[in-house]
């Protein structure tokens, strides 16, 4: 049986109904699920009113609108690699997944909007809509991702007790939290193969250019004043808001040579994070710092 494994991972040359069925039963039932989860897990939780809008774009330095970018580019990406295994045809699979994650995603904007806690927003939907341009168009044009977009935390430590104890409030005290939601910590990586733009290399054809982006100071979404639940009134606005531009080096594992698709399957997962690497940090408080790993 284990034998089979690796056959029956290799992508069909032609349209297979059998995978397609078993492919948009899933994708079904999962998205069915999120739904589920969604609306009876979280929102359930918040009032409900009419449908509305809201302008968050200079909310979080853009740290998220850089995460709502990352979200839709892997679901199309994963969602196509899917696609493929059923035989689809490449620009089929292509403009599908793209569109697909781009809905999946704007779901969740439905879900905000009609919730009188937050709101439908035009700058998520847009950074949904450039996430997932990104890996479609690169499959539509070159047939392959030379740019992948890719996280990678940093995991801040914050300096007293006031200002860790709001960052608990906001984002969560477990690793998993604090890796989706801290956007202190959070960097969005552009991911860039050179090889790919130039094909008589022969060498280290595996090793990308980065260019990453982050914030920091952030103890609130527009300002660092708030009041907690016992009423008491902070005001830490000595501390700075920044943001960050990083350059560095990173790995498409992708491009690494194997025959064997279990590699090769998690090679395409270790893709969602960088390497962590010697990296160059410039920012806006003018300074330029140097990050033996990042």
């Amino acid at each position: 049986m284990l034998n089979n494994h690796p056959q029956w991972l290799i992508p069909s040359d032609s349209l297979n109904n059998s995978r397609l069925l078993l492919f948009t039963s899933s994708v079904t039932v999962a998205y069915g699920a999120a739904l589920y989860g969604l609306n009876n897990l979280w929102y359930a939780d918040y009032p409900k009113g009419s449908f509305r809008w809201i302008n968050d774009l200079k909310e979080w330095q853009q740290v998220d609108k850089a995460g709502h970018m990352v979200t839709p580019y892997l679901e199309a990406r994963y969602l196509m690699e899917m696609m493929r295994w059923t035989g689809m045809d490449h620009r089929k699979a292509a403009i599908y997944a793209g569109l697909t994650a781009f809905m999946f995603q704007n779901t969740i904007e439905v879900f905000d909007g009609f919730s009188a806690e937050w709101g439908a927003s035009a700058s998520d939907i847009g950074a949904n809509f450039l996430g997932a341009a990104l890996m479609s168009s690169q499959e539509l044009i070159w047939g392959e991702q030379r740019m992948m977009l890719k996280v990678m935390p940093s995991f801040v430590k914050y300096p007293d007790t006031e200002l860790r104890e709001r960052a608990e409030y906001l984002f969560g005290e477990s690793f998993f939290n604090r890796f989706i939601k801290d956007y202190n910590s959070i960097n969005v990586w552009l991911s860039i193969n050179p090889a790919s733009f130039n094909k008589e290399q022969k060498h280290l054809r595996w090793l990308n250019i980065a260019i990453g982006y982050g914030a920091g100071g952030m103890f609130g979404g527009y300002d660092n004043i708030w009041t907690d639940s016992n009423g008491i009134y902070h005001d830490r606005s000595d501390v700075i808001r920044y943001r960050k531009f990083m350059l560095s080096l990173d790995v498409d594992f992708s491009k690494i040579p194997t025959r064997s698709r279990y590699l090769k399957t998690v090679f395409s997962l270790l893709n969602i994070v960088k390497v962590p690497a010697p990296s160059i940090e410039f920012n806006t408080k003018g300074q330029v710092l140097f990050h033996p790993l990042r």
